[in-house]
């Protein structure tokens, strides 16, 4: 028999291959339509209507792997009563979903009901009748991505393996889509974090001083090299009065945001407490009301050391505070010797501590170095600390060059011993020369 010139088997060939064709073209569309930038809900929810839609399904679902949990999670849900699945997660394992994760290979059904694998509790909760199914592992680069499956074919039909072998092309395609959509997020939030850090960096050294004071009597240089990660190191330094000046060094504990917020916290409070105290300032005043701030600001993991040292230029005299900060280095000229000030107490934040002063009497050409265990605990590419020792041989070798000079041979040294290491802490260190 012909039909118009053309024999059935011949004519019922081409519908096939019309259909066939028209399959391959919605599958394109949904492929280019699923591979834009889009949130991840909204990529989810289309990738189940069109997985709907292709299949002539009745629902679909798709759950997302948590490694972290080892488990599956119904993060959308379509079909008349899809909703009601957002809220379960499910073993690996566990139903048909959870056995096609754990063994990675599809699954085609028949019947549900017969099948030992099929939980018949999703259908109980939902008053939904589950038929028939094909559920497929969303898999990339040997990475479990989720699962995949669509629900009850149209028309009390059961699935096939024709409709298996075109769900598992669409599957390939979801499959990158949500492989570049977590990509993409983990850039963008990459990105943003750079950015957050940047700025962070930025304000933290904003509130630094400018430069150091110009002092008749003193010759100082303060410098801090920046790790690529928002650091907690500060310095400080304040001309109270024609006689006093207020240097201050520390170092929070941590690195991050919230370290940068406990350092503006710390010069918010000193900023405070010198307005208010500058003409009656009391050294250990300020100290005990540093400590208090933080305790009440703070958890009981964080905590700062600090150094204060207070200046009396006419009589060259130091008063200082050791708040469990890297001991301070003093070159006496005139002894020839250096000598570490390791009187200190608790660093600050932990608990109320009665903290004392130590003093000295700076000579000519006497030196003061103080630093944040950045320096010291510098590493090179084999980890080896650069070395309270080696510290004190750079100021034994240079001492009699100025602060600015002393600075940059103790830089240059430490970024020797660094080498190609990648920088993990704040460097910041303080030179005071008496003239």
């Amino acid at each position: 028999m012909k039909s118009n010139g053309i024999s059935k088997d011949r004519l019922s060939l081409i519908e096939k291959l019309q259909a066939f064709n028209d399959e391959l073209q919605f599958l394109h569309r949904i492929s280019q339509s699923i591979s834009a930038i889009k949130p991840l809900p909204e990529l989810l929810h289309e990738i189940m209507e069109s997985s709907k839609r292709f299949m002539k399904a009745e629902a679909s679902s798709l759950l997302l792997y948590d490694p972290e949990d080892r488990k599956l999670h119904f993060y959308v849900a379509t079909g008349e009563k899809g909703g009601l699945f957002k809220q379960y997660s499910m073993e690996m394992g566990e139903g048909v979903a959870g056995w096609v994760a754990e063994h990675r290979e599809p699954a085609l059904i028949e019947d549900c009901y017969q099948d030992p694998r099929f939980n018949p509790e999703y259908d109980n909760r939902s008053d939904f009748k589950t038929r028939s199914m094909i559920c497929l592992p969303l898999v990339r680069n040997e990475r479990l991505l989720g699962v995949i499956q669509v629900i009850n074919k149209m028309g009390k039909e059961v699935f096939d393996v024709d409709d298996l072998a075109l769900f598992q092309i669409l599957a390939s395609q979801c499959a990158i889509a949500i492989e570049n959509n977590q990509l993409t997020q983990q850039l963008i939030e990459t990105e943003t974090l750079e950015r957050e850090l940047e700025l962070a960096r930025e304000i933290q050294m904003n509130i630094l001083p400018k430069s150091t004071h110009p002092y008749p009597d003193l010759d100082i240089r303060a410098r801090i090299i920046p790790a690529r990660q928002v650091g907690g190191d500060y310095y400080y330094i304040f001309q109270l009065n024609e006689n006093q000046s207020l240097f201050v060094m520390a170092d929070v504990c941590g690195k991050g945001f919230p370290a940068a917020l406990i350092v503006a916290t710390f010069d918010a409070c000193l900023n405070s407490y010198l307005r208010i105290k500058q003409e009656q300032f009391e050294l250990l005043g300020l100290v005990q009301i540093l400590n208090r701030v933080l305790i009440e600001s703070t958890t009981s993991t964080q905590f700062v050391t600090a150094w204060f040292g207070l200046y009396d230029h006419p009589a060259g005299r130091w008063t200082t505070v050791n708040a469990g900060h890297t001991p301070a280095l003093y070159w006496n000229h005139e002894a020839g010797k250096i000598a570490k000030m390791e009187k200190g107490e608790l660093f600050l934040g932990s608990m109320e501590v009665t903290y004392t002063c130590d003093e000295i009497t700076m000579g000519e050409k006497d030196v003061l170095v103080c630093y944040t265990d950045g320096v010291t605990e510098a590493w090179n590419v084999i980890e080896e600390n650069y070395g309270d020792e080696r510290l004190i041989q750079v100021i034994l070798q240079y001492n009699h060059l100025n602060a600015g000079e002393i600075m940059t041979a103790i830089e240059n040294d430490v970024q020797q011993h660094v080498g190609a290491a990648v920088q993990s802490d704040d460097i910041t260190c303080l030179v005071i020369k008496k003239k």
